[in-house]
């Protein structure tokens, strides 16, 4: 896939478009690219919370920021969770089949190896804890799934769960951010994961 990417300068340019739109961390430019496409908006939307899943790591909160905006933070949330478990599967999918190697490709060797003994040690807990931090990248741990024996079922239900709680609340929060409060809300989404996050490692180790 990547070498028809790269292979095709159209393909590549608008690759390297679509990297530059996640990096600038700019929700407005988002939104404003998504309705650019009118009645396709919604379908444009899901193939880029795609896109970022398989291109690890590229920041899937803003694109439920504005699906929020766009759609309402309902309907907006249910886009957001469908898409990333879309996403998720086939992270899982092309590390099974297609082993470490092209992961790391997609990844990086560093990436990987940083959640390789956590993941051994805790499995499930991995994934649900990975998924309530908006900075650290859930589709790597989803490739890390995909490179151990854990079963579809399991992954598939610790993903679900463990990603619904945070994009409610980032799509409820979402549908009100305009502006520089954008900036005031990135703080308070970072402190609550934080929080959430040392709660939950607390209670991994207590239970080791």
């Amino acid at each position: 896939m990547l070498t028809l990417i790269f292979t095709c300068p159209q393909s590549r340019d608008y690759f390297f478009d679509l990297i530059s739109l996640f990096q600038s961390l700019d929700i407005e430019k988002i939104k404003e690219y998504i309705l650019s496409f009118g009645v396709l908006a919604p379908l444009i939307s899901f193939f880029l919370m795609v896109f970022q899943a398989i291109v690890a790591p590229l920041p899937a909160f803003l694109i439920t920021f504005a699906n929020a905006a766009l759609f309402g933070w309902l309907w907006g949330a249910a886009l957001s969770w469908f898409s990333a478990m879309v996403g998720a599967l086939l992270c899982f999918y092309i590390a099974k089949f297609l082993g470490r190697d092209v992961v790391e490709k997609l990844t990086s060797k560093i990436a990987l190896e940083s959640v390789d003994a956590f993941f051994d040690k805790h499995g499930t807990y991995a994934i649900l804890i990975a998924r309530l931090l908006p900075f650290v990248s859930f589709d790597v741990v989803s490739y890390a799934a995909g490179l151990t024996s854990m079963r579809l079922r399991a992954f598939l239900i610790a993903t679900g769960i463990g990603q619904l709680p945070a994009t409610l609340v980032y799509s409820y929060v979402g549908e009100m951010l305009t502006g520089g409060a954008q900036t005031v809300v990135y703080g308070l989404l970072s402190l609550f994961a934080v929080s959430i996050l040392v709660y939950l490692i607390k209670r991994v180790y207590r239970g080791a």
